[in-house]
């Protein structure tokens, strides 16, 4: 059975919920995707032994909605909270977490991609990364943090204070990724691992993630309400 929630696209594959983002456009992350995304992860949370989120072909997310970010600080403020909290639930969700990053990734989509517990990209001529330097934004602490958890440490201060952006070998290389694929072979490859993986039992997976990433979500959140109220809202253009 397949639903729409715009701009999520929801379908349970067996065990797997898979999740796909499509605003037709570039995946921008919304009020409206925040509010669909959680909605689905609160039914794959009652109804699936593991998730795969992916996008649309050749965009995954280009990140925050300009148009919000560049409306006016309250706006602004308030979804990049709402998405910081969007990451961390992805970053501890209970049931594991499988990203099939079908295209471009970049600041917000980034951050998600750092979010989940197995990232499979398409190749292509694709961008990965954490671009908000390049754009004139300081990265926030949770984005950092999180990036600091999942990223290659070689790679580490290139990718968040030089904003350096990456094809989807060398996203692999720094650790937006664990692996690409042909892009026509990218949504069976990910099913069959989110599907492996669904069959890790509960509570030692859940128990066991908990453990692994509770220490860098309590850090985080210790953070997130200061870190949010120092942000400005960036200049249009």
């Amino acid at each position: 059975m397949t639903t729409m929630t715009d701009p999520v696209r929801y379908e349970r594959r067996d065990g797997v919920a898979v999740i796909a983002l499509d605003d037709g456009k570039a995946n921008a992350v919304s009020p409206a995707l925040v509010s669909a995304l959680n909605a689905a992860l609160d039914r794959a949370e009652g109804e699936a032994q593991a998730v795969l989120l992916t996008g649309r072909a050749g965009r995954f997310s280009a990140g925050f909605d300009l148009s919000v970010m560049t409306g006016g600080v309250e706006a602004m403020r308030s979804l990049v909270r709402s998405g910081a909290e969007l990451a961390l639930r992805m970053y501890g969700f209970p049931r594991p977490l499988v990203i099939a990053c079908s295209g471009h990734a970049l600041a917000a989509g980034a951050v998600f991609l750092c979010s989940a517990d197995l990232r499979l990209g398409a190749q292509g001529p694709f961008k990965i990364g954490l671009n908000e330097v390049a754009i004139q934004l300081p990265l926030p602490v949770f984005a950092m943090e999180l990036a600091r958890a999942r990223l290659t440490p070689r790679w580490f201060t290139q990718s968040v204070t030089q904003a350096r952006i990456f094809d989807p070998a060398g996203a692999c290389d720094a650790g937006y990724l664990d692996e690409t694929v042909p892009a026509e072979a990218l949504l069976d490859s990910a099913l069959e691992r989110a599907a492996r993986l669904a069959t890790l039992p509960d509570p030692a997976f859940r128990l066991t993630k908990e453990r692994e990433r509770g220490a860098t979500i309590a850090a985080i959140r210790e953070t997130l309400v200061a870190d949010i109220a120092k942000l400005t809202a960036p200049v249009p253009g």
